[in-house]
């Protein structure tokens, strides 16, 4: 039987494969960053961490609303000393930026794909005012985070904090900067509406993060979002309360 010329064909089939395959995997590891729908990743893992953060944040902020000074005290000792939240803090501080940097980038990026707008355009119909929002709000956020960060991250690590003895040990009394701070109108006003903005960011982003990863079906979907919505009010709503508690009991002294 003579040959066929099958073999050499589906070898060299076979090459270009592998040459076409090399070049998908060089511009996917370009992509990492660079593309959209890397960003897009990137933007609901950092967020669903820094959510996560939030519940640790709050848990540790209660004492301020019980005027449990010594509790306050040491769990910002805790979280400003102990080496395993210190190397996470890190963490924390880069999920910040990125997440804020790629929220920029994105927002350009879908203005950029419609350099002209819509002779007529009813964004309600299609979208909640959070999700047509998230870039307006998410800048909110980040110009609430220095502040606060300034207020209090700056003050306890470089500040002048006095200390008091707890156990016979000095802690820096944070507890005292935090309640004189929450004991100013214009502070607990721009805190609660801080708050308010920060949960309209949640409200669309947490199920949104969900979407982007993939976890989207009709059966768990709506959990999710019910979650979303529990957590956008609860979380927000719990770290408004605790100034306005502190600027009520200041007037009722």
């Amino acid at each position: 039987m003579p040959l066929k010329y099958e073999q050499p064909v589906r070898l060299h089939l076979t090459f270009a494969s592998i040459k076409n395959l090399k070049f998908d995997y060089m511009a996917t590891g370009k992509g990492l960053f660079g593309s959209s729908l890397a960003r897009k990743y990137w933007m609901a893992l950092t967020g669903l961490f820094l959510c996560s953060f939030l519940v640790i944040h709050l848990l540790g902020n209660l004492p301020l609303m019980t005027g449990d000074a010594e509790a306050f005290n040491i769990y910002a000792q805790f979280m400003t000393t102990f080496p395993v939240i210190k190397a996470v803090s890190y963490l924390l501080y880069a999920s910040i930026l990125l997440h804020a940097v790629d929220g920029f980038v994105l927002a350009r990026q879908n203005y950029a794909a419609r350099p002209v707008k819509y002779a007529t355009y009813n964004g309600a119909a299609n979208a909640s005012w959070s999700s047509r929002n998230m870039a307006l709000l998410g800048t909110f956020t980040l110009v609430f985070l220095v502040v606060h960060l300034k207020s209090f991250w700056y003050e306890m690590h470089f500040g002048n904090v006095p200390t008091v003895l707890i156990d016979g040990e000095p802690v820096k009394d944070l507890y005292t900067l935090t309640v004189t701070s929450f004991q100013q109108l214009w502070y607990t006003v721009f805190y609660v509406f801080s708050m308010a903005m920060l949960g309209f960011h949640l409200w669309h982003g947490f199920s949104s993060a969900f979407q982007t990863l993939g976890i989207n079906h009709p059966n768990y979907t709506p959990a999710i979002r019910a979650v979303g919505a529990f957590f956008a009010l609860v979380i927000p709503g719990v770290f408004a309360l605790i100034p306005v508690v502190i600027y009520l009991n200041h007037l009722a002294a």
